[in-house]
């Protein structure tokens, strides 16, 4: 199956190759428009100059004073800071919170993804709009929302107390916070990707006796695997540095509810500023390796996209 996939596959590449090799370039005016519009060489350097001067001051800055502040007492008070009990506590919340929603999040892109991409059916925008719902509504309503309906003053409030089962102020409310703020992620990278490859692909396996099953582990998953790494780095990172909605449902209770960001908003509101930044440069630090990784999975997604482009 996989042999007669991947010929196929390549037969198909080199028809749309030699079609599109055919068709009549417009290389020479697009350089001749480029040339005459290009900008003076002082103009570039302003606008790199100026471009370098936000993100020193916004960004590299702000970076070196998190590590500054967080070493400037030693290493001794500074590991200890993150030994502290507490401190530990609320990094294992953080990884689990993210370990739990992160797989959530990528089987929901996965399907949404194939849904959106791959059938036309009524709803389609609408599934659209609602997937960018949690870029456009305020975390701290999100929480409030989840407050309303699990709290034990909330429409389920009774049901779970009869159950004895609790989700707000407890780890499910983390979890559930932090499902919701981080699940566009992935289907956000997917949709686009899948769009531009369209459907050939697949009906060729499909009339070569391939399984659903079959279709998406041997031609579509290969197709997509590093924007659905782009998808799941952004979901990581996002779930480990939320703060809003998780600040609404964990009731801050300290070695039980609390995630990183919170226990360094308690500390900071405490004036321990060296254990402060102590915490706070592990999230800093998973935020350099997260650009790290999110920059060369972007170069493979760019590399992947312009080719899917290319054949069609």
């Amino acid at each position: 199956m996989n042999t007669t996939t991947t010929r196929l596959r390549g037969g198909w590449r080199a028809v749309v190759r030699r079609k599109t090799e055919s068709w009549p370039t417009a290389a020479p005016a697009v350089e001749r428009r480029l040339g005459a519009t290009e900008e003076p060489a002082w103009v570039r350097r302003l606008l790199i100059g100026t471009a370098l001067v936000f993100l020193t001051l916004f960004l590299f800055v702000p970076l070196a004073t998190v590590f500054h502040e967080a070493l400037k007492k030693g290493w001794a008070v500074y590991l200890a800071a993150i030994v502290e009990p507490d401190a530990l506590s609320a990094v294992k919340l953080t990884l689990l919170a993210a370990v739990i929603s992160v797989p959530l999040n990528l089987v929901f892109g996965i399907a949404a993804a194939w849904c959106i991409a791959k059938f036309d059916f009524r709803g389609k925008n609408l599934l659209l709009t609602l997937i960018d719902l949690p870029f456009s509504v305020s975390p701290v309503i999100a929480g409030l929302i989840y407050v309303l309906v699990f709290g034990m003053q909330g429409w389920f409030g009774e049901w779970l107390r009869d159950h004895d089962l609790k989700i707000i102020f407890a780890v499910p409310g983390i979890v559930l916070a932090t499902v919701f703020v981080t699940f566009p992620f992935v289907a956000r990278e997917l949709i686009p990707l899948m769009q531009a490859q369209g459907v050939e692909q697949e009906e060729a396996a499909r009339v070569l006796g391939a399984g659903g099953w079959q279709i998406f582990r041997r031609v579509t998953l290969p197709n997509v695997k590093w924007a659905l790494l782009y998808g799941v780095i952004l979901c990581n990172a996002r779930a480990m540095g939320e703060f809003g909605a998780v600040s609404v449902v964990s009731g801050h209770i300290r070695g039980e509810t609390n995630t990183m960001p919170l226990h360094i908003e308690i500390l900071y509101n405490e004036y321990q500023f060296a254990a402060a930044f102590a915490v706070a440069s592990l999230l800093a630090a998973l935020a350099l390796v997260t650009l790290v990784l999110k920059y060369a999975v972007e170069q493979r997604v760019k590399a992947t996209m312009k080719g899917a482009a290319g054949e069609h």
